[in-house]
């Protein structure tokens, strides 16, 4: 339920943000907030993208799928860095934490997740007995 309610917060979070930036492009044009937020969208959406296609095509134990999300998205969030214009050659470095912060969030989560399964279908099994 919690996941659910997260889920729900941070979509109807993202259809307001745009749906307000979206106004705001149109009468004032593209300001540096809005571009952030619109390359934000995008990079989300890339690495979405790249999640469904490892959770399809790549099966590993846990930890090594995490590490190897790990890697890939680090990657790819400093290329993009890099192609917007987020990160120099000095502080390209500021991703892995960010990307570490986000994970460990994501983490919790998935975990928070995979316990309520747990009970689901612990539950389900007793009923059949």
């Amino acid at each position: 339920m919690i996941r659910k309610i997260i889920k729900d917060t941070c979509l109807l979070a993202a259809l307001m943000i745009l749906t307000v930036f979206s106004i705001s492009i149109i009468w004032s044009g593209i300001t540096a907030e809005i571009a952030l937020v619109l390359h934000l969208f995008a990079l989300a959406l890339i690495l979405s993208v790249i999640n469904h296609l490892m959770d399809q095509y790549i099966s590993m134990p846990i930890l090594a799928g995490y590490i190897t999300r790990y890697v890939t998205v680090s990657c790819i969030v400093i290329l993009y860095g890099f192609i917007v214009g987020w990160f120099y050659p000095s502080n390209f470095w500021f991703a892995f934490i960010y990307i570490a912060i986000v994970f460990a969030i994501a983490y919790f989560l998935d975990m928070l997740s995979i316990r309520h399964d747990i009970e689901y279908i612990n539950k389900m099994i007793k009923a059949r007995k």
